[in-house]
């Protein structure tokens, strides 16, 4: 490690170098006239926050699947059902500990007849004349309400209309709960902003013991809140014209405020090391935005590739998660270019000042810290390899038993009225009226219905699994039809997915054989058990997609075939660990009630899918800074023990204060009363103290020590024909790397 040394920046003229590139004299630019920039900003987020306030759409979950059996069905009862089965259902439950319901039959009718007079209510079915709708205690009643439109996506004053149709039966002693889609517009309306705060106060508390002084600690977190707020308004702006799923301003916020810090610290860094060698601070800006600023773009870019490879998935639902995360990641990136450079200029030679303890900068020479782990490593690669390897298998264990569903109500907080609705229809009607299947056949044109009616229920009722099935009714244009199979079990137990196959593969095409009528099976619990096995599907597709491109950036950046393989890889290994957590802690239960999860639940269909992608991308953020300081070192030295000594130490500081940030904003959103958050939170919290110790403290060193100058090899012939795109970008004149 002789060389180290010799490998860190020499100082600098003040004088600005001639030629310079664009992101140098942008970063030079904003520094020397902050006012401009900053108003400028101000001016966006303004605008972009009053018209998301006045024009701004909402967010609402859309798992529908064109081309699908299960949309399929759902098309034809829109097209030719009666009111009974258009539109969106939604459950009213109602409950009596003091009788049975008959005695307040009065009371019911006139809240369903009130109910029936709502805006955009198709129709309220009155339990107490519907078959099927009362338990047999005769205690609890369903009353079914059709909605035009989802009714999870109304205004919540809506609630006042429901409340006031219903309010004489509470008044009369009878418990009433909202299920379903309404149940999701009564839920108490989730803030993010606790979970906010706590990362923000963690990142201060970081960024000050990292950096000593309130202003190094406060530019990044001013830079980060900038982007966050203006990339949240224009998201709400696309959801008036896209369809974007509930979990997406969340998911939008923990990416943007995540990646915004480190991107606002990682140059702030740069500056503060190149600012004691200039007497000019706007010089200084200029050359980090010209050096780290660079490595910001190739880490956004490759995070946005990640997210936007979710598109690859073909389901809207997904991309949209992945847009609305990638929205902010980038609106993060250019506000550190402009506005962190703004700030800094206004700072100047100030940023040190206001200290809570001495500054501590980047290692000048070979006897700190981080330089005698790179050296422990060094002597023992091989021992480090296999110990970070077995680690990260032993975390990735559970991931071989991962089963992904659908997290029904049943896991939400008794608080929620929808779960102590999905809770009395599990204890009066069983735990499959929770998942109910609608089963349609288009009978496209035969006369045989009525025949074909008898037959096909038989079948129904016959199959092992099923609970019930209701009467079958032809539609009034005698096109379909229509039954509803009840399941025995509820809509996450892997028995409810088997049977939903088990219905569409064999007893609809065997019942339906020679009538020349096709079977369907639709539904909410279908719809989202169809969604999961099309999620599985297309996971592996993904995967392809994003490690492919991740690849191929890498490579083009670093110029190295193995570098760019060695990332990729162990990526997958920290993913692989990531996900092991994830299933022990919801699946298994593993701690899972200290979250507030008080049962185990299946994953989430689409989390793995999403982490995927968001863990991917945020691996190689990390990936790429250190990199391109071992990089910048080797290209100076031509040693490869010194240069990897040197960019691990160079970026050990930096990246384990932006590590500790980004994993307390993620961990601060477990705090969410919504499930799929707290497995997005836990899973992304876990992987990226994964990366920043398993994967750059051990296996990156170890790796880049047993390869040694093989790191850096290209074949001639690929060098020649890949573009060229250096992360740090050439050095200014009279800058040494």
């Amino acid at each position: 490690m002789t060389h180290v040394r010799e490998s860190l920046p020499a100082p600098a003229s003040a004088e600005p170098a001639e030629g310079v590139g664009l992101l140098h004299r942008l970063g030079r630019w904003c520094a020397r006239r902050p006012g401009r920039v900053l108003g400028t900003w101000l001016l966006i987020l303004l605008a972009a926050f009053a018209a998301d306030r006045a024009w701004g759409g909402t967010y609402e979950d859309d798992f529908s699947l064109p081309g699908t059996s299960v949309q399929t069905g759902a098309d034809l009862l829109d097209a030719h059902g009666s009111k009974q089965v258009r539109g969106t259902a939604s459950q009213i439950v109602l409950h009596t500990d003091s009788g049975p319901l008959a005695t307040h039959r009065d009371t019911v009718h006139e809240a369903v007849a009130a109910l029936g007079k709502l805006p955009q209510v198709i129709s309220a079915a009155d339990p107490l004349s519907t078959p099927g709708a009362v338990s047999a205690d005769g205690t609890t009643g369903i009353v079914t309400v059709r909605f035009t439109e989802n009714p999870a996506g109304f205004e919540t004053s809506y609630l006042v209309g429901v409340d006031t149709a219903v309010q004489d039966l509470r008044a009369d002693g009878v418990e009433v709960e909202y299920g379903g889609p309404l149940g999701q517009l009564a839920r108490p309306k989730a803030s993010d902003r606790l979970s906010e705060i706590i990362g923000l106060a963690t990142a201060v508390v970081v960024l000050l013991a990292g950096f000593g002084s309130l202003a190094a600690a406060g530019l990044p977190l001013l830079t980060a809140v900038t982007g966050l707020l203006t990339g949240i308004s224009l998201l709400g702006l696309l959801a008036a014209a896209f369809a974007f799923g509930n979990a997406a301003p969340t998911l939008a916020t923990m990416m943007g405020l995540g990646v915004g810090i480190d991107y606002a610290l990682f140059l702030i860094t740069r500056h503060r090391r190149l600012l004691r060698d200039l007497n000019d601070p706007a010089e200084a800006v200029g050359r980090a935005v010209a050096t780290s600023g660079r490595a910001v773009l190739v880490a956004a870019a490759t995070v946005a590739l990640a997210l936007g490879g979710l598109y690859a998935s073909g389901v809207g639902f997904i991309g949209t998660l992945g847009a609305a995360a990638g929205l902010t990641v980038v609106v993060a990136a250019v506000a550190a270019l402009t506005v962190a450079p703004a700030f800094l200029g206004i700072a100047g030679h100030r940023i040190d000042r206001r200290r809570v303890r001495p500054p501590v900068d980047e290692p000048d020479a070979t006897a700190d810290t981080w330089h005698r782990w790179a050296g422990t490593v060094g002597r023992r690669p091989w021992l480090f390899l296999v110990v970070g390897v077995v680690v990260l298998g032993v975390l990735s264990v559970p991931t071989a038993s991962m089963r992904l569903g659908h997290i029904d109500n049943g896991a939400d907080p008794a608080d929620y009225t929808d779960r102590r609705a999905y809770d009395l229809i599990s204890d009066g009607f069983g735990p499959g009226t929770n998942g109910q299947f609608t089963i349609v056949a288009d009978l496209d044109g035969t006369s045989e219905g009525r025949g074909l009616s008898e037959e096909l229920h038989d079948a129904l009722a016959a199959t092992p699994g099923v609970a019930h099935v209701s009467t079958l009714t032809l539609t009034q244009d005698q096109a379909l039809l229509v039954t509803t199979v009840t399941p025995e079990t509820g809509p996450q137990e892997q028995a409810t997915a088997d049977l939903l196959h088990r219905l569409e593969d064999d007893v609809l095409p065997a019942a339906l054989t020679g009538s020349g009528a096709r079977g369907h099976v639709t539904g909410t619990t279908a719809a989202q058990l169809t969604f999961r096995d099309v999620v599985v599907d297309r996971l592996p597709v993904i995967i392809a997609v994003v490690v492919a491109a991740a690849f191929l950036l890498l490579l083009t950046v670093f110029r190295s075939l193995l570098v760019a393989l060695k990332a990729a890889l162990l990526n997958l290994l920290s993913i692989g660990a990531a996900y092991g957590v994830v299933v022990a802690v919801f699946q298994w239960g593993w701690g899972g009630s200290l979250l507030g999860v008080e049962e185990p639940v299946p994953v989430e269909s689409y989390v793995p899918m999403m982490m995927f992608a968001i863990v991917f991308g945020l691996s190689m953020d990390y990936e790429v800074f250190l990199l391109s300081r071992i990089r910048e070192s080797w290209l100076h030295t031509k040693d490869n023990h010194a240069s990897v000594a040197a960019g691990l130490a160079g970026t050990a500081r930096v990246i384990t204060c932006a590590a500790l940030i980004m994993t307390s904003v993620f961990l601060a959103f477990l705090l969410s009363t919504n499930v799929v958050i707290k497995m997005l939170a836990l899973g992304l919290g876990v992987s990226v103290v994964i990366d920043a110790t398993v994967v750059r403290l051990v296996l990156v060193p170890a790796t880049m020590y047993l390869l040694g100058r093989a790191n850096w090899w290209l074949p001639a012939w690929l060098d020649r024909t890949l573009p060229r795109l250096d992360p740090e970008g050439p050095a200014p004149a009279g800058e040494k790397r």
